[in-house]
């Protein structure tokens, strides 16, 4: 388990010796500093590489190049000193970027009538082959069969998304897509170990229900249309993590772990949504507001329709969401806080203050009572999680 501790207090406790608490701070500083060389190595690969495709603007001079490219990280990296592999990995990782990456621009932009199917093809090939190498250790370094893997997933992600959007679907085979997104970047996630691809996977996973974002001109947007279901998603996810984590190694729980924290984030954010303008369930998955565009009637036969879904559906106030948002941060944060999950008790804190923020300017600005009734509220709450945490602590003498 991952903790921190204050290495300078137990060592004047006694409780480790001067080395130990020596080699805790090395490594922790090592972890940290490996964290930033990745960073950066793996940021500077992929400007490289997506800027040598527009650059060169050619599909045999981009094939050429990444050919070339990845020979040469290939040779560094199998004759070449140890001194020398950061490089070798780089160049052979934009040369193959550039070869996949090339390959999908090329045929999306000239070759559309089969760029779906393709790269849908192609890409599972090339990632299977890939992560066949990266499990036998075979032919080069895990960095590069690994991020190979990565690459041709995205490129097969990408054929099946054409070939939903070809086909005209929509409803249950889009959202059906999403899923199958999700499980695949969350399995290459598991099986490459790279836990920040595994929080990727909550995107296409929220937009099963088209919960996401979009950006226009200074501002970054999140929507979702449905936030209770969107919450009750995320939460049928965070409860299956959560029971992973507790029942299984720890390389899958920490992934469990970062998908628990995710699906706790983007419900949040849905809780952030409803608690402004609150809830009509199911509209936009089997109301009127789904067919809008593709229902044959006329604007006003429409509107009324809708109308009267509205009138018959489950409907949740903004005032609901207010409520229960707090309540159930109050006691994540408990929670969270006595399990020693930072990941979600920072979040929950940080959302305890977007929730304040929001409604304290948004809903009770004018109302201050509201404060007064929260504040005090707030003290016999905390009493009563210091009440719970004691007990919590006399019980577990008796338990180990």
């Amino acid at each position: 388990m991952y903790t921190i501790a204050d290495t300078e207090t137990l060592l004047e406790e006694g409780v480790i010796s001067r080395t130990a608490a020596r080699i805790i701070e090395a490594r922790a500083r090592s972890t940290m500093v490996t964290l930033a060389i990745n960073a950066v190595l793996c940021t500077g690969i992929v400007f490289a590489t997506f800027g040598l495709i527009f650059w060169l603007a050619d599909a045999l001079m981009v094939a050429v190049s990444g050919v070339l490219l990845a020979g040469a990280g290939l040779l560094t990296l199998r004759r070449g000193p140890a001194l020398y592999a950061m490089f070798g990995n780089a160049a052979a990782l934009i040369g193959a970027g550039m070869l996949i990456g090339g390959a999908g621009f090329e045929l999306a932009g000239n070759y559309p009538d089969v760029a779906g199917p393709v790269m849908a093809i192609a890409g599972a090939a090339v990632a299977l082959s890939a992560a066949w190498a990266l499990h036998g250790r075979r032919l080069t370094t895990g960095f590069v069969t690994g991020s190979v893997t990565l690459m041709a997933l995205a490129l097969h992600l990408t054929g099946v998304g054409y070939l939903v959007h070809d086909s005209g679907a929509s409803g249950l085979p889009v959202s059906a897509f999403w899923l199958y997104a999700a499980a695949a970047i969350a399995g290459a996630g598991w099986f490459t170990d790279v836990r920040l691809v595994s929080a990727l996977a909550i995107v296409p996973f929220a937009q099963a229900l088209d919960t996401g974002t979009f950006y226009f001109h200074a501002a970054y947007v999140f929507y979702s249309p449905e936030p209770t279901l969107s919450i009750l998603q995320m939460c049928v996810l965070g409860a299956v993590m959560l029971l992973v984590a507790q029942g299984t190694t720890e390389r899958t729980a920490r992934h469990a772990r970062i998908h628990l924290i995710m699906a706790f984030i983007v419900a949040s954010l849905c809780a952030l949504v409803g608690s402004l303008w609150g809830d009509v369930v199911g509209e936009t998955v089997w109301g009127r507001a789904r067919t809008m565009h593709g229902s044959g009637l006329s604007y006003y036969d429409w509107r009324d329709s809708l109308v009267a879904f509205r009138d018959t559906a489950l409907v949740v106030h903004e005032n609901v969401f207010t409520v229960a948002w707090a309540l159930a941060l109050a006691g994540i944060i408990f929670w969270s806080a006595h399990k020693n999950m930072r990941g979600i008790f920072n979040a929950a804190v940080t959302f305890a203050a977007i929730h304040a923020y929001t409604q304290a300017f948004e809903t009770f600005y004018d109302e201050p009572l509201a404060y007064a009734a929260g504040g005090f509220a707030a003290i016999p709450l905390a009493w009563g999680m210091w009440r719970l945490n004691t007990w919590f602590l006399a019980r577990q003498p008796a338990e180990t």
